[in-house]
């Protein structure tokens, strides 16, 4: 079997990510007092994408990014508040949203006791590891690498070298990265040297060589075989 060990990103990969956000925003403006519009999703997913991408460019800490995504979205917004007040009970809602892709379940179930699992992400602490226990795939994985706790986001090499100190220093080819990010997920284990498999189901074009590419999570049965 040429793969010992596989990393799965969580969010959009296989959480339901769109949706936590979603429930997340309403209820955070609701119990704040704020007003809501299903207009806001489109503002906030937005300015919390640019913020995730500074993130990840190494240009903002993790601390700096729950409040400016809110400074941001709220300027954009028009509405008066404080990001600083909202960003705790934003955390705290979004931690409830433990929701799986279609297929993910059923995939890590079937790959649980083949193969090493181990989830890497640039997601925060008191997020992921609450959405992990609440959804159906706690206890699948051995090691979860979460950025903030590392100290180093995907895709620089800081983060792979600590996931790889975590899970033993196994040789590069016999371990597979699954994502959906082409920026962290693709680019950071490319530029590491590790196979990567892009979970692509839109169906998006890229020029960068990953290794193997699928458009729903069930179709790694046929790689891994």
């Amino acid at each position: 079997m040429k793969y010992a060990w596989l990393l799965f990103d969580a969010d959009d990969t296989l959480f339901d990510f769109p949706r936590a956000e979603a429930n997340a925003l309403r209820w955070t403006l609701e119990q704040s007092g704020l007003p809501f519009r299903p207009e806001f999703f489109a503002i906030y997913s937005y300015c919390n994408q640019q913020v995730w991408k500074e993130f990840e460019r190494g240009e903002v800490t993790a601390q700096e990014l729950r409040v400016k995504r809110f400074r941001l979205f709220f300027e954009e917004s028009g509405i008066a508040c404080d990001p600083q007040a909202v960003s705790p009970l934003y955390l705290r809602n979004l931690a409830l949203g433990a929701d799986l892709l279609p297929g993910a379940e059923e995939i890590i179930g079937a790959l649980r006791g083949r193969f090493h699992l181990a989830l890497v992400t640039n997601g925060l602490k008191e997020v992921q590891r609450p959405r992990l226990e609440r959804s159906m795939l706690r206890g699948s994985f051995e090691q979860v690498f979460i950025s903030e706790e590392i100290g180093a986001a995907k895709p620089s090499r800081d983060y792979f070298e600590a996931v790889f100190r975590g899970i033993g220093n196994p040789p590069r080819e016999s371990v597979l990265l699954i994502g959906d990010s082409l920026t962290s997920d693709m680019r950071g284990g490319l530029d590491y040297g590790i196979d990567t498999c892009w979970y692509n189901p839109g169906g998006k074009t890229t020029d960068l060589p990953v290794t193997y590419q699928i458009a729903r999570l069930t179709e790694l049965t046929k790689i891994l075989r």
